[in-house]
């Protein structure tokens, strides 16, 4: 029988081992001079003692027990998924039974299960961020897991952030550990997998890097991409039973091809987003999405008997700007000018560029008319100060229309159109002042 590839296991009433077959050695890692007298369920998988438990008894009352799975804890820490059958001996008093070892396909399984499950997520996920945290259930699933992060390289910078990083002992918003950057801007560095637990040599790169090396269960691999290198998986494990091994490191290596082209096509999904929505230079919302926010803004202020605001907005001269200074100041400026509009409103409103030196406002549930005014006032005095830029001081002197919902119009075109107007008649007054519109007398407007 020591020659069966399958182990047969004799055990007691109470659950010791009585017998075992030269095979156990192989499967569960301890030889028969260990396991004889011990208790079976000292090698169970935590999580799996109840429902072994409750099989146990019912094969001591005689009922006939195939094809019975549980997980098991092999001596190295290493967890085995075992198949049982099982009987009882009511002569013996003995329970017999045949364990096959079926933890290689059970990884097949749920390596293919993975894989499944990441393009499935890919197509599924809202954002990265959701994306991320499916992926982080995926993975869970494979290897065991007190942290698991994703870092990546802004193409731009070079510099690393972490847009997913979630461990078991820390906050939910904790920030990441010194030795999770350490660790992914090395797998990154070298696009090569890394590998950290007690058995890793003290002369090792990453070990000589790590603050912390109390608890060394480190598992990480690179995030490859046509274009290169863009960001690295790492996962942490505090358990003191199960070490990360070369075949968890081929493992998450083999799922990371899947996440890494999933995480591109979502970051292209993203990018073209963006970009359909919000002006290249500035990063301010466009046309289409200011009118999108337009019409929603408005069909609140209807329903709540609200009421809404837009400022149109013009820098005087800044054609003169790019014909003397060049159009790479000229940008410069919109960008500066975008960053100003955006510390002069609030969370809820939105600014945009409309084009060229174009701005538009939209303030929404505002309580009386007149806070757009004491708005257009503070942007008059911010874009007044001077901008610093390309060693050059340039002054801004814009023009401002404002329009209300519902005193001046009640649709979303004409709330726009009248606003561009009345900043019209400000430039035509002389410019560095708002106006206000009104849809009869022109003579009646306010000045500023």
């Amino acid at each position: 029988m020591d020659l069966l590839l399958d182990a047969i296991c004799v055990v007691d009433p109470q659950g010791r081992f009585v017998y075992i077959s030269g095979a156990c050695e192989r499967i569960f890692g301890y030889t028969c001079e260990e396991l004889v007298g011990t208790s079976m369920m000292d090698l169970v998988y935590p999580d799996d003692r109840e429902k072994t438990l409750a099989t146990a008894r019912e094969v001591m009352l005689g009922q006939q027990k195939n094809h019975f799975e549980n997980r098991y804890v092999r001596k190295d820490g290493q967890i085995v998924h075992i198949m049982w059958s099982a009987s009882w001996s009511e002569e013996e008093q003995l329970r017999v039974a045949v364990a096959h070892d079926v933890t290689e396909q059970k990884k097949t399984e749920a390596l293919q299960a993975a894989v499944y499950a990441i393009s499935e997520a890919a197509n599924s996920a809202e954002d990265l961020a959701a994306l991320f945290l499916l992926i982080h259930q995926i993975v869970a699933r494979l290897l065991p897991l007190n942290l698991f992060c994703v870092a990546l390289r802004e193409e731009d910078t070079g510099s690393l952030n972490f847009p997913y990083y979630a461990d078991q002992h820390s906050s939910p918003d904790a920030r990441e550990s010194v030795d999770a950057r350490t660790l992914s801007a090395e797998i990154i560095a070298s696009s090569a997998p890394l590998l950290l637990t007690a058995d890793t040599p003290a002369d090792d790169i990453g070990l000589r890097a790590l603050s912390d090396t109390s608890s060394l269960n480190w598992l990480g691999v690179p995030l490859i991409a046509t274009r290169g290198t863009f960001g690295a998986l790492l996962l942490h494990s505090s358990s003191t039973t199960q070490r990360y091994t070369s075949r968890d490191l081929e493992l998450l290596h083999y799922v990371s091809t899947q996440i890494a082209s999933a995480v591109q096509r979502m970051q292209m999904q993203s990018r073209l987003q963006f970009l359909s929505h919000y002006d290249h230079l500035t990063e301010l919302p466009n046309r289409t999405l200011l009118f999108d926010r337009m019409e929603q803004a408005l069909a609140r202020a209807r329903r709540e008997n609200g009421k809404v605001s837009l400022l149109y907005l013009d820098l005087d001269k800044f054609k003169q700007v790019n014909d003397t200074y060049g159009h790479g100041v000229g940008d410069q400026l919109l960008r500066a000018v975008a960053d100003r509009l955006r510390q002069c409103v609030r969370e809820v409103d939105t600014v945009s560029r409309v084009g060229g030196d174009e701005f538009v406002i939209l303030l929404e549930d505002i309580n009386q008319p007149e806070h757009a005014l004491l708005v257009a006032e503070k942007v008059r005095a911010q874009l007044n100060m001077p901008f610093h830029l390309a060693e050059h001081s340039l002054m801004m002197i814009p023009s401002i229309g404002i329009a209300l919902y519902p005193e001046h119009a009640d649709e979303q075109n004409e709330l726009l159109n009248l606003a561009d107007r009345a900043m019209y008649y400000a430039k035509q007054s002389g410019g560095n002042r708002f106006e206000i519109a009104l849809k009869k007398d022109r003579s009646d407007n306010m000045g500023r």
